[in-house]
């Protein structure tokens, strides 16, 4: 196989492994970051203190973090039909790509939240800001370097992952790196997906450092 029959490949494969990553990233963003925050508030001597729900809610965190990917992606099978109503493909492949990546996204808020100071919340406090306005505009924004650093770390998981969903039906560059690749011994191939996923990975990372690093200096 040559590599300009390899270069066609290639981009369709890139294409669906960005989908799958940022379709996935997008949710759990929208689902991690409101558990990392309740992490916070509902400790002993949050801002909205209750010990056995904040108990509760790390117990499911932590074995959503336990779980390994290929382990987690063949248990919610069931669950993945009833979602999108297939278990293979790129849409398939998103229901345990969230999954896994909420816990794992919502223990990084949870420590980006920490790292804020006590005596800028306790200074909101006096000055009369309420509960909700304390996270929104006191703790979220004092921590949005640690979040992007936190979300840039999930999504080059999230990166990772994909390449495992390939290997049981889900689509992009794992996908092809197991058909091609690995099943049919084209080196080219395997060596072509290897490199756009470091390629990917430093790309991300890059711009995750830029972005955090900005609103660091701010």
């Amino acid at each position: 196989m040559t590599w300009d029959e390899v270069a066609p490949l290639l981009w369709p494969a890139t294409v669906d492994t960005l989908y799958m990553t940022g379709v996935a990233t997008l949710f759990t963003v929208v689902l991690g970051l409101p558990l990392g925050v309740l992490l916070v508030v509902t400790e002993r001597g949050g801002l909205l203190p209750a010990p056995p729900v904040n108990r509760a809610l790390g117990v499911v965190v932590d074995i959503g973090r336990s779980l390994p990917f290929l382990i987690l992606m063949v248990a919610i099978i069931p669950f993945t039909r009833l979602v999108v109503g297939t278990s293979i493909g790129n849409a398939a492949a998103i229901v345990p790509l969230t999954i896994g990546a909420i816990p794992f996204y919502a223990r990084l808020v949870e420590i980006a939240l920490r790292e804020v100071d006590p005596g800028v919340l306790a200074a909101a406090d006096a000055m009369g800001a309420t509960r909700r306005e304390i996270v929104g505009k006191v703790l979220l924004r004092e921590a949005r370097p640690g979040l992007v650093s936190g979300l840039t770390v999930t999504v080059i998981a999230l990166i990772g992952y994909t390449a495992m969903a390939g290997t049981v039906g889900g689509g992009g560059l794992g996908n092809l790196a197991v058909v091609y690749g690995y099943e049919r011994f084209e080196t080219k191939v395997m060596v072509g997906t290897v490199a756009l996923l470091v390629v990917l990975v430093l790309l991300i990372q890059a711009a995750g450092d830029l972005v955090a690093r900005r609103l660091t200096h701010r």
